[in-house]
């Protein structure tokens, strides 16, 4: 829709894959688009500006800090907004409200993170669940990153017809496996030559389960390393996993990283994807599977434990990702099993060739639908249509 201009509320700015998914995705939308971080600006904040978009820090103190509805709705009414587009649940349940009140009737909600048993981290109480579905009724639709989560949706009570599936995207290209980048990040990285480097990446948190994969290391030769992408609460205590196990000195945290660094000296995803043999995802429950996706773009063989974005797929178009059932014996198996008889020269692959799954999410194929949903909002939006639960403008 030409000249249409949208607001993106989005809880936090900090490297995650629903923050960097929205900075892919501003990329490639043909839409004037502003954006407002509750809190932490973080570094994709940075990555926003420096792309020319538009980025308002809320300066929001919490979850209750109801202080920040009067200043959302003044800055959604003088933007002059045709649509507010709102990411993870804080955002979701202030921006709706917001948007309601200062007249933007067209609201679209992503719904990034929702599990079977969690939301974000947060345990799906009772009281989550209702004040998700009361600030639900106050979009036009809420996206779900995956069928899966659609179902979840559908489950909890949300309307079938209010529900769009648009899966996340990857930009392809830059995944594309190099072995020149290859060699360079494992010098970097210190990396002994003919180390077989299993990658993990995603939040440091318990749901991730990444202290499996450091258990699995110890059943498993001394040429295999763990490569961990990301930060979080659980990596003091992942250290500390990995010192009990005797491993410590074959497990690499990296920290967050970002698709794009900002110090091109600086190591970026893409190229750390590249330095790995295999990914591992060991999470029990995922609302997309992000960093599988991203293992597969870099021709990765990939096992997994949870992972709608394959699992909703016919299995021809992920070959190369396995799921494995069980806890850290039955990933230290499969690690095995899935290295090259070879050993040391599955280390120096010359071509890895992603599965059709990768392309099948290519970010232009997730903007091209996105902007199906705009259309349709905007379209059917009505200021003469009354309110949910009697919020009026």
């Amino acid at each position: 829709m030409p000249g249409l201009k949208a607001l993106h509320i989005i809880t936090g700015l900090g490297v995650g894959g629903a923050e960097q998914q929205l900075r892919l995705l501003l990329r490639h939308l043909p839409v004037d688009c502003d954006v407002v971080t509750l809190t932490n600006p973080g570094p994709v904040a940075e990555g926003l500006t420096a792309d020319g978009v538009r980025v308002v820090h809320l300066g929001m103190s919490g979850n209750r800090d109801l202080s920040a509805l009067p200043r959302l709705v003044r800055l959604i009414r003088n933007g002059g907004y045709d649509l507010v587009h709102t990411h993870l649940y804080r955002a979701c349940v202030y921006g709706r409200i917001a948007a309601r009140l200062a007249g933007v009737r067209a609201v679209v909600a992503t719904e990034h993170s929702l599990g079977g048993t969690q939301l974000e981290g947060r345990a799906l109480t009772a009281g989550v669940r209702a004040l998700y579905l009361a600030s639900e009724q106050l979009g036009r639709a809420t996206v779900a990153v995956s069928p899966t989560v659609a179902a979840r949706l559908k489950g909890w009570g949300v309307p079938e017809p209010r529900i769009e599936v648009v899966p996340n995207g990857i930009d392809v290209a830059r995944f594309r496996f190099d072995p020149a980048v290859r060699e360079h990040t494992r010098r970097r990285l210190g990396l002994p030559e003919g180390a077989y480097v299993v990658g993990g990446i995603g939040r440091l948190t318990a749901g991730k389960r990444f202290g499996l994969l450091i258990d699995a290391l110890a059943q498993l030769p001394r040429d295999y390393w763990l490569l961990l992408v990301g930060s979080g609460p659980e990596e003091s205590a992942l250290r500390h996993a990995a010192q009990r196990a005797g491993v410590s000195g074959r497990v690499l945290f990296t920290g967050e990283r970002p698709y794009e660094p900002d110090d091109p000296r600086d190591l970026d995803l893409p190229s750390l994807t590249s330095a790995m043999d295999v990914l591992a995802s060991p999470s029990s429950e995922e609302s997309f599977g992000l960093a599988v996706v991203e293992g597969l773009a870099a021709g990765l063989p990939v096992l997994y434990a949870s992972c709608p974005a394959v699992e909703d797929l016919p299995s021809r178009l992920a070959a190369g990702a396995h799921r494995v059932r069980g806890g850290a014996d039955a990933f230290a198996r499969a690690l095995a099993e899935t290295r090259a008889p070879t050993g040391a020269g599955r280390s120096r692959p010359t071509d890895r060739r992603p599965p059709a799954a990768a392309r099948h999410y290519c970010i232009t194929r997730t903007a091209a639908r996105l902007m199906d949903v705009y259309t349709a909002t905007v379209t059917c939006s009505s200021p003469s249509r009354p309110s949910p639960l009697g919020v009026t403008p």
